[in-house]
């Protein structure tokens, strides 16, 4: 089983703060890291891995100045990286093309993971354009894989407590949900030897041979306020306290039914 991993290196959201004269979140100086979505979609890989054997390779578009982050995930389990330099203020329309371009270049591909969506922007677009651009079936929201020899059988998150099981032929692209696994934390010899696994750095000139253009503008991004209403009920009438608390919640929308 050949798999590619499609990972992106974002801010640490645990570290945003928010200007408070224009609403703006300071994204200046914050570490980046592969959010738990990707490292899920990298967990999965290597269960996958484990059972029936194969290769994985992790691919990113993004800077080599922090190889750290790749080296992590390879520490992990995964045997190679790909990291592909991007243009100035790449899109999703530049990302995918470059990421489908790589796949395509590696080629003999089985799988395709990727996360549900990045942390960062959360749009869920990269996979279903991958999946597009490489003309081969997708299963998105997995919460739970099951591979077999000549299908794989996806259960996906289709909200409302509800699940639906999907199967597909090889290859395929599926996107996964945080809660299909706990990314497990490599051990010190595991982190010492991803040094000596190979990561690949391509220019987009390798695997594109036509200049890509971006055609999504983010026009703002601007924090969202968090302040709390501050109720206090008396606690000496729990009767009259549940009470009130209830109509008030009924009048925020919080209650159904």
């Amino acid at each position: 089983m050949n798999i590619v991993v499609c990972a992106k290196e974002v801010v640490d959201v645990s570290e945003i703060k928010i200007d408070e004269k224009t609403n703006k979140p300071i994204l200046e100086g914050i570490s980046r890291e592969v959010s738990d979505i990707e490292k899920s979609a990298v967990e999965e890989a290597i269960k996958i891995k484990e059972e029936y054997g194969g290769e994985i390779t992790i691919l990113t578009v993004g800077s080599v100045d922090n190889m750290e982050n790749v080296k992590e995930l390879l520490a992990m389990g995964a045997d190679e990286a790909v990291i592909i330099s991007p243009p100035e203020e790449p899109d999703y329309t530049v990302v995918t093309e470059l990421l489908a371009g790589a796949i395509k270049e590696i080629g003999d591909i089985d799988l395709v993971l990727c996360g549900e969506a990045s942390i960062d922007l959360f749009s869920g677009q990269v996979g279903p354009r991958i999946a597009e651009l490489l003309d081969i079936p997708q299963i998105t929201y997995a919460e739970g894989l099951e591979v077999e020899e000549e299908k794989i059988v996806g259960e996906r998150d289709v909200g409302g407590n509800k699940i639906m099981t999907v199967e597909s032929p090889y290859p395929v692209l599926v996107t996964v949900t945080k809660e299909i696994n706990d990314p497990r934390l490599p051990s010190l010899q595991e982190i010492l030897g991803a040094a000596n696994k190979p990561i690949n750095e391509w220019e987009p000139e390798k695997f594109m041979d036509h200049e890509i253009e971006s055609t999504t503008e983010t026009k703002d991004i601007r924090g969202v306020s968090m302040e709390r209403k501050n109720i206090i009920f008396d606690e000496d009438e729990l009767e009259d306290s549940v009470k009130n608390l209830a109509e008030n919640l009924a009048k925020e929308g919080l209650l159904e039914g």
